[in-house]
């Protein structure tokens, strides 16, 4: 590959990262929202609740999301209904399929994120607060929601960086994202190894980056007592008097 040619691949690369980060961006905090809605529906003491979100949970953790994104983007087609209905304008649309589908999918994991953080909050600690005489509203915000979300970040975070990889599905649907333009670029310079390691490289810099803030903020909800400690902190402790 020639220098104007990988100048040319990587203009074009670099106007996809926005579509990926936009398709990223929109399926996150969906996502999030339905696995709080079903969290909420798993402890709800009405079991017609309880068996419908453990049936979501189950369905979309347990089918690929491949299959997913087929499924709702060509599938749903088929019925004429649906398509002279006014949920047609979205659903004919790839990228709001991609991100429907892919929220669905996430929703499911997260919720499973959810449920284990949750588990994971002491029940002396509710306990306490409730002694304390705080309403079951302060115990949820006060309490078991923060050590919660402090258990369950490294496992989510993991989640946001699948779903960020996830996106690269969205081409088969003709969603021009880095993988849908690398295919094509793909077909237009021959240059399969060069394209594909610059979508590679350009991943990688993306995940790089979310890592490393995902992981500035859980050591900053980490208390004091539970960070790591420095080496040099280390040593100076062992240190004889």
């Amino acid at each position: 590959m020639d220098f104007e040619t990988a100048l040319h691949v990587l203009i074009e690369l670099a106007g996809a990262i926005w579509v990926t980060l936009a398709l990223a961006a929109a399926t996150l905090p969906l996502g999030f929202v339905l696995a709080a809605i079903a969290t909420w529906a798993r402890a709800s003491r009405r079991r017609i609740l309880r068996m419908i979100a453990s049936a979501y949970v189950l369905s979309f953790r347990s089918t690929p999301l491949l299959v997913q994104i087929f499924v709702l983007y060509y599938g749903l087609s088929q019925f004429a209904w649906l398509r002279e209905s006014p949920a047609w304008i979205v659903l004919k649309e790839p990228f709001a399929c991609a991100v429907i589908a892919m929220s669905l999918c996430t929703g499911a994991y997260t919720a499973e994120v959810m449920r284990g953080g949750l588990a994971a909050v002491p029940k002396g600690a509710i306990e306490a607060a409730r002694a304390l005489g705080l309403s079951p509203l302060k115990v949820l915000f006060l309490v078991t929601v923060p050590i919660a979300a402090r258990r369950a970040l490294p496992a989510y975070s993991n989640e946001i960086v699948v779903t960020l990889k996830a996106t690269s599905l969205a081409s088969t649907i003709t969603v021009m994202e880095l993988t849908g333009v690398a295919k094509d670029l793909m077909s237009q310079t021959f240059a399969v190894i060069q394209v594909f390691c610059m979508v590679a490289a350009i991943y990688l810099a993306i995940n790089t980056i979310l890592i490393l803030a995902l992981r500035s903020l859980e050591l900053y909800l980490t208390p004091l007592h539970e960070r790591p400690r420095s080496r040099s902190e280390i040593a100076w402790k062992k240190a004889p008097a």
